[in-house]
């Protein structure tokens, strides 16, 4: 006796028919919005940092909203705090940085035939153990890797400094993006509530959740680890202007900056300090006092900013955070670099998120329903 055909239910039509439109709408939105970043790139800069330093700020406002401040009125008391603070770094660093670099390049000359003289007995220690033929071939290959090391930078300095749009992005860095993040912070509350209101009803719960762990992310990295790099180029700098290196501000700080990789702002700074202090001093003291700053920058930064600051809400793999820095700064330039983190904080959660789905559906337990591949297992085991 043959069965009468149950017709399916609206809701289930449309559960099978518009997961193919949905992933073909967001797939062209989202390949519009990186066309339309690649090709704004180099206009964009000032509205990406204006909207990071909002986000970074919001905190702030939230809790003088809740002091009893009204939105308009908090922001325009953070702008102000903001850009003097920041105004009054500018104007304490560039005449500092400034000095160490034209300092520096007048005692090049001198920190080279210091670093030869230091190097000499290695270069004949090493001709004693190798053949002539093999000593040339090493000689050639550094040199050819400096010389190829020094052109790289001469071309990326040039590039920068001769660009037509280098000085309006300057500009427009120094003017624009206090405006932006102005209005960005006055109206960020606003704009996220607007921005929910988009959402489809039957999916609000899923990106609900998986905005508020994109934003727990971003806000380890963006607000603690920003803050841990600013700590740490400020121990770097203050320690090494300290023991007296020569553009121990300037590499302080740009080890701070790097650190937002972990390691790599410590390792790189380390390097090219100890280079520095074997050219500049005679002593071994100042060598060991450099290495002993970015041991005690390193100390802090494990077992007190780190732990304080960001916690374990990054969750973004050092590995993964490189490539993404790299690929977003060879794409799109500084603008990728800014929007590095928060899209591979995106992108490392949506996985996460998808990778879930996959290990509790059929498909990953053999067409099985989960709790009755979970029950087999159990009673195999």
């Amino acid at each position: 006796m043959s069965k009468t055909p149950v017709p399916s239910a609206p809701g289930d039509d449309a559960q099978h028919l518009h997961p193919p439109r949905h992933w073909r709408f967001w797939l062209v939105v989202a390949t519009l919005t990186l066309a339309g970043i690649y090709v704004l790139r180099s206009v964009l800069l000032p509205f990406v940092a204006g909207a990071a330093v909002a986000y970074f700020l919001d905190p702030l406002a939230d809790w003088l909203e809740r002091r009893g401040l009204s939105r308009t009125m908090a922001t325009v008391l953070i702008t102000m705090i903001f850009l003097l603070v920041f105004s009054i770094a500018l104007l304490l660093l560039i005449p500092a940085i400034h000095t160490q670099i034209t300092d520096f390049v007048h005692r090049l000359p001198g920190y080279l035939q210091a670093l030869e003289q230091r190097v000499e007995p290695v270069v004949r220690h090493v001709k004693a153990l190798l053949p002539p033929d093999q000593v040339a071939k090493l000689r050639d290959g550094v040199m050819s890797m400096v010389g190829d090391a020094a052109s790289w930078g001469l071309r990326v300095v040039k590039s920068v400094l001769t660009s037509s749009l280098a000085l309006i992005n300057i500009l427009s860095l120094l003017v624009v993006t206090p405006v932006v993040a102005f209005y960005l912070l006055r109206d960020w509350d606003r704009m996220v509530g607007k921005v929910d209101s988009w959402l489809p009803r039957h999916h609000v719960a899923t990106v609900r959740s998986l905005a508020s762990e994109i934003n727990e992310m971003l806000a380890g990295f963006v607000r603690g680890q920003a803050t841990v790099c600013l700590a740490l180029g400020s121990i770097y700098a203050i320690g090494l202007s300290l023991v007296g290196l020569d553009l121990g501000l300037v590499v302080g700080l740009g080890a701070g900056m790097a650190s937002v990789v972990p390691y790599v702002g410590a390792i790189s700074g380390l390097v090219i300090s100890l280079g520095l202090a074997l050219a500049q001093f005679s002593d071994t003291l100042h060598v060991v006092l450099v290495a002993v700053v970015f041991a005690i920058g390193q100390f802090l930064e494990g077992n007190v900013l780190s732990p304080l600051l960001v916690g374990e809400r990054i969750g973004l793999h050092p590995v993964w955070l490189i490539f993404a820095l790299l690929a977003g700064a060879a794409l799109f330039g500084f603008v990728g670099l800014l929007l590095a983190v928060p899209v591979a904080a995106v992108i490392g959660v949506l996985i996460r998120h998808f990778l879930a789905r996959y290990l509790a559906s059929p498909l990953y337990h053999g067409g099985v329903p989960p709790d009755t591949a979970a029950a087999d297992d159990r009673v195999e085991g």
